[in-house]
C-alpha cells in the first residue's frame, strides 16, 4: 500500500514539473499585457493565441436597433396609453408603471402593471409573452399578484397585428426604393 502511494505521489510531482517546464504555464507580468480589452484581444490574435469566428471575423458587428424591429415597434405603439418603467431592447423586455382604470369606483385601490417579454424577433404567436400583475390596496394594506386576464391575450394579439402592419409597410417601402434601384442596376448591366 505504501509503495502505491509513493508511486502516485512521485507521478504527480513529475507531471507537475514536466508540464511547468514545457511552457504550458507561463508567468505573466502586468507590464507585458495591455490593460485595455480591445488592445489585449488584438495582441492575442496577432500572436496566434486567439481566434474569431462568425460574423465578427471579417467585419464589424451587426446592430439591431429597436426602430428596425417591427415586433418591438408594435409593442411600444400598443402600450402608448401607459408610462413605461423599463424598456430594454437588448434585454427584450418592456415593463409599465402601475396604472388604474379611469372608472375605478370601488372602495379598493386596484392597479395593474404589464410586462412584455420578447422571446424572438420574428412575428409569430410564441414570440412575445404578456404578463399582467395586480396590486390591490385596502387602507395601506397592499397585495401584489400575477393574474390571468383576457387583457394578456388582447394585448398580445394587438401587438402582433401592429407588428405585421409595420413589417408590411417596411417591405413596401423597401420594394419601392431599394428594390427599384437594384432592378435598374441589373437592367443597365444587361
Amino acid at each position: 500500500m505504501r509503495t502505491n502511494l509513493t508511486k502516485i505521489f512521485t507521478l504527480i510531482i513529475f507531471t507537475t514539473f514536466f508540464l511547468n517546464s514545457c511552457g504550458i504555464y507561463k508567468r505573466s507580468d502586468i507590464k507585458d499585457n495591455p490593460v485595455n480589452v480591445d488592445e489585449r484581444v488584438r495582441k492575442n490574435i496577432q500572436e496566434g493565441r486567439g481566434f474569431r469566428f462568425g460574423k465578427g471575423a471579417t467585419r464589424g458587428g451587426d446592430f439591431d436597433f429597436a426602430s428596425s424591429n417591427p415586433l418591438w415597434r408594435g409593442a411600444v405603439d400598443v402600450l402608448d396609453f401607459v408610462p413605461l418603467t423599463n424598456a430594454s431592447y437588448s434585454g427584450g423586455i418592456i415593463i409599465t408603471e402601475w396604472f388604474s382604470a379611469e372608472n375605478n369606483t370601488e372602495n379598493t385601490n386596484r392597479e395593474l402593471k404589464l410586462t412584455v417579454r420578447f422571446m424572438s424577433n420574428e412575428i409569430r404567436a410564441d414570440a412575445i409573452k404578456v404578463l399582467v400583475f395586480e396590486k390591490s390596496c385596502i387602507q395601506n394594506n397592499c397585495k401584489t399578484k400575477k393574474i390571468k386576464s383576457k387583457l394578456e391575450g388582447e394585448l398580445k394579439l394587438a401587438i402582433l397585428k401592429k407588428a405585421a402592419l409595420f413589417e408590411k409597410d417596411d417591405f413596401k417601402k423597401y420594394k419601392e426604393t431599394k428594390g427599384k434601384n437594384k432592378a435598374k442596376g441589373i437592367i443597365k448591366k444587361n
